[in-house]
């Protein structure tokens, strides 16, 4: 089996695993990565897979949390109700 075919097998297989975690951010990225990385450190594709999906739920898992914190230490912003109101002319 070429190395070709057997690194497509590995991403396809590890997207059809990480089909029903789609919506946990990171893991298909992280898969596809660690797949690829584990194939070429030694044909452990899948236990590559499996790990890069959990770093990569990590990974994103984190940076949400600095966004979260980003955004809540902006202050809100409020309209401006130091200037008089306008009227509409008659």
């Amino acid at each position: 089996m070429t190395i070709t075919l057997r690194l497509a097998g590995a991403c396809a297989l590890a997207a059809v695993l990480a089909a029903p975690l789609t919506a946990q951010a990171g893991c298909v990225k992280g898969a596809v990565v660690g797949g690829v990385a584990g194939h070429v450190a030694g044909h452990h594709g899948l236990a590559g897979a499996a790990v890069g999906c959990a770093v990569g739920h990590h990974m994103a898992h984190e940076q949400a949390k600095k966004e979260k914190a980003a955004q809540a230490s902006q202050p809100a912003q409020t309209p401006n109700t130091n200037q008089p109101a306008t009227q509409a002319p008659h």
